[in-house]
């Protein structure tokens, strides 16, 4: 497939705010996949793509978070498998679909992803007990059921494992945020093995993009460490607003 070196500069720029937005407070993925839909790729291709460089950005959160210690690594023992084998289960379930049912699917999961991201509180301070039972209870159930949805559609994942985190475990939010990130991580690499192994992914756009995408990764989670995640939401409200009226019209209204 044929992409226009413009085309890459304009998505390379999405996949550093996607970056930035993910590593901060989850939700990047709501921005370079439209993106890339947008820019004309068939949404299995745009999925896979998507996966492809942000697997790699995550990896450069995460290890700016557990160079800082923010990690909480109890839980990430915990749900690690999980996690993985949900985001296997998803992206067969999607592969099952045909590229203009899987577009509808994404314009119909999109408002809701938008709405978690930007409604629920992101975690407060609460004191936390890692030899509760609920622990080992809710961090399997938590990490397969958000493991699925991030093989299954992806954007928002970071939001919702910090949701999860923070509403039912008790983790603020910056331990949430960067715990989320181990899951986010091995969900987008179980996800991306099978987007790979079904030859999904556009390598020579993957490349510039996955680049793109660790830099955003590394300013943002620099960020959040020391402010949190309230930074982005404003930006989030106006570029996805446009980028689901976009959408919708791409998908139902076009010729």
């Amino acid at each position: 497939m044929d992409i226009d070196i413009w085309l890459i500069m304009i998505l390379s720029a999405a996949s550093f705010l996607a970056g930035f937005i993910d590593s901060i407070a989850g939700g990047g993925g709501l921005l370079l996949v439209p993106s890339l839909l947008i820019g004309g790729l068939p949404p299995q291709i745009a999925l896979g793509t998507n996966k492809f460089a942000a697997t790699l950005g995550t990896s450069a959160a995460l290890t700016n978070f557990i160079f800082n210690k923010k990690v909480i690594w109890k839980i990430a023992a915990i749900g690690i498998v999980f996690a993985l084998v949900g985001a296997s289960i998803g992206s067969k379930a999607i592969l099952s679909f045909d590229s203009e049912m899987v577009g509808k699917i994404i314009v119909f999961l999109l408002p809701i992803a938008i709405f978690v991201t930007l409604t629920a509180k992101k975690g407060s301070n609460k004191n936390l007990d890692l030899k509760s039972k609920k622990i080992y209870i809710l961090t399997p159930i938590i990490c397969s059921i958000v493991g699925f949805y991030d093989g299954f559609f992806g954007p928002g994942t970071g939001s919702f494992f910090i949701i999860a985190f923070s509403l039912l475990l008790g983790l603020n939010l910056v331990s949430a945020s960067a715990t989320s990130k181990v899951f986010n991580f091995i969900s987008n690499l179980g996800a991306l093995v099978i987007f790979v192994l079904n030859g999904k992914v556009i390598y020579h756009l993957g490349i510039p993009l996955a680049i793109a995408n660790i830099l955003g990764n590394y300013v943002g989670s620099h960020l959040v460490i020391k402010k949190g995640a309230r930074v982005v939401k404003i930006f989030l409200i106006i570029s996805l607003t446009i980028l689901m009226i976009s959408l919708v019209w791409k998908y139902f209204f076009s010729a």
